[in-house]
């Protein structure tokens, strides 16, 4: 994971999917499961189900963390490439989530809350943090999606 400066506040646009506006993290996940059944078709060429589930709740954590403790969701962003989906979430509040006893480990004793984190971090890859100039930041990543019938 690597945090970067300041970057040019740039947009990140709020996409829909069936003209619902992406602002709950139920609506996140409608999104990502239609972005996943365009890209990798049910029907001829299946994406791995724990995969998709996978991808499903990364996208939960950081909407829903977005909504919670970042002031609101600004942005969400999902881009399907050869070997996963690219998803960019922006919100409104310059603080970066905090790693909870490390990278991927859940929180200490009975502490309620924590987990969100930490999970995000163990299922996606080249995860990045940009604060924007006019505040708030995006945090940008990659998911892998693997088809049904290969492994990674």
């Amino acid at each position: 994971m690597r945090e970067e400066g300041l970057a040019p506040a740039r947009p990140v646009p709020v996409r829909s999917t069936a003209g619902t506006p992406v602002r709950t993290a139920a609506a996140a996940r409608a999104h990502a499961r239609a972005v996943v059944d365009a890209r990798w078709s049910p029907d001829t060429r299946p994406a791995r189900e724990e995969d998709v589930i996978d991808l499903l709740l990364v996208v939960s954590e950081l909407v829903a963390n977005a909504l919670r403790h970042g002031g609101g969701l600004a942005g969400f962003e999902m881009t399907p490439v050869r070997d996963g989906v690219r998803l960019a979430v922006r919100d409104h509040s310059d603080a970066v989530p905090a790693a909870v006893g490390g990278p991927g480990s859940g929180p200490a004793g009975h502490r309620v809350g924590g987990y969100g984190w930490p999970l995000v971090v163990r299922l996606a890859r080249d995860i990045a943090i940009e604060k924007q100039n006019g505040g708030g930041k995006t945090i940008s990543l990659f998911v892998p999606i693997r088809t049904a019938d290969r492994s990674a």
